[in-house]
């Protein structure tokens, strides 16, 4: 099968190249570097070894920034690639990324810019995050005997249901890693049946993540306009839970007349047209980026901005983490704990099952089964303060408690770090 979608991925080049063109104008890719993603470098390989490290979009991204870290203090005038695929985790990791580490946008899966991209960067070692794994860009990797690492692998029932169905494809591109690192011993038992060697369990590197940034200005800004109202935060809401958003705003204020709600859409875009429809529908709202700030009337502030949720996740003593009320799987509750909210989330948590298992049997779980659900258990939160804040204490000690990933992953992959070219 690989043939064949290498064989198809040929014959559909010309139509990706017109898509990408097409996301570049309407914003959705970065026309300044387009030809990044057709493997045509916008820089010179720097001198000496290089790690190369793909991660599929801004979570990935921000879990493995302490292990880069590590990888640079490891290796002597090295450098670290880190490729991504989307416009926001580019714009996240200009800023972000420590002195030796520089970002590229991953080549499309077409044979010819993988071609381009690898016989210009030719690292030494490729780390794959997680499950975007593009079969072009795999397979063309290890034939060049370049060793390979995936981490933190995860993959769920449903995916895993999917892959049966092509083992052919994506079972020679996992035997061809060197070595497999996942999250839990669902995700061994199901990358081993699809091909991987002796998958090895070591966790999310999320839980030793870096605290999301918040610029201080920004934060005594927002605390001065907020004042002592009372008020909770929707943290990466889909398009699909904005009514479940809605509803419980509406029924909470009944006891809280000076309710503020939060919305940080998990989709910027999306932003015009939820304040839209909630004005319609007789809210008060404001959006961050318009620029009209908070005022006492203001009933519903929509945080649009990109990398921002930091600063929200300490404007809030508890936040309501989004994908988690539809068949998503849930965004990060992590990033949240460790900046002190306690979280609640909905009935669809599977990217996340470790962490949730966690939080269940320390007895500290905020989840709700419905989102009719919803609105009893934020105005129970908001009606107690100090069991919030008990709450967020013992769920960010699980966190914590879970941090040492890190040495876990670093000692699996240091038998594959060059240190010196």
């Amino acid at each position: 099968m690989l043939n064949f979608y290498r064989a198809a991925s040929i014959v559909a080049g010309p139509a990706a190249g017109a898509l990408l063109r097409w996301r570049a104008s309407r914003g959705k890719e970065d026309l300044s570097r387009l030809d990044e993603r057709f493997g045509r470098p916008s820089r010179s390989r720097p001198f000496g070894v290089l790690v190369w490290v793909h991660a599929a979009s801004v979570g990935e991204s921000l879990s493995v920034l302490p292990l880069i870290e590590r990888m640079l203090d490891f290796i002597p005038n090295g450098h670290v690639l880190v490729t991504t695929g989307t416009l926001s985790s580019a714009r996240l990791l200009r800023d972000l990324l420590p002195e030796g580490a520089f970002h590229h946008f991953a080549p499309i899966d077409r044979p010819d810019a993988v071609r381009r991209f690898l016989d210009h960067w030719r690292p030494e070692l490729a780390v794959w995050v997680e499950s975007e794994l593009w079969p072009n860009l795999v397979r063309d990797t290890h034939l060049r005997q370049i060793p390979t690492v995936l981490l933190q692998g995860r993959m769920s029932a449903r995916s895993y249901r999917n892959w049966r169905w092509a083992r052919s494809l994506i079972g020679p591109l996992l035997a061809g890693f060197n070595q497999v690192l996942v999250q839990t011993q669902a995700d061994a038992g199901r990358f081993s049946d699809l091909g991987a060697v002796q998958p090895v369990v070591t966790g999310t590197l999320k839980y030793a993540g870096f605290p999301l940034a918040a610029k201080e200005t920004a934060l005594r800004e927002m605390q001065s306009m907020l004042g002592a109202r009372t008020r909770w935060l929707a943290a990466s809401i889909h398009p699909g839970e904005f009514e479940t958003v809605y509803q419980t705003h509406v029924q909470v204020r009944e006891n809280f007349p000076d309710l503020l709600t939060i919305v940080v859409p998990r989709h910027p875009s999306t932003a015009f047209e939820l304040e839209k429809k909630w004005v319609s529908r007789g809210l008060s709202c404001s959006r961050r980026s318009a620029g009209t700030g908070l005022s006492p009337e203001t009933e519903v502030y929509i945080a649009d901005t990109m990398g921002e949720l930091g600063l929200f996740y300490r404007l809030s003593a508890i936040a309501l983490i989004g994908g988690s009320f539809i068949d998503h799987g849930g965004q990060n509750p992590i990033e949240a704990v460790q900046i002190g909210c306690a979280v609640i989330t909905g009935p669809s948590m599977f990217n996340f099952a470790e962490v949730m298992a966690d939080f269940n049997l320390s007895g500290v779980s905020l989840s709700v089964g419905a989102s009719a659900d919803l609105p009893e258990k934020v105005s129970e939160l908001l009606s107690a303060p100090e069991h919030i804040v008990s709450l967020a204490q013992q769920q960010k000690k699980i966190v914590t408690s879970k941090a040492s990933v890190i040495d876990t992953v670093f000692e699996a992959l240091i038998c594959y770090l060059p240190t010196s070219e």
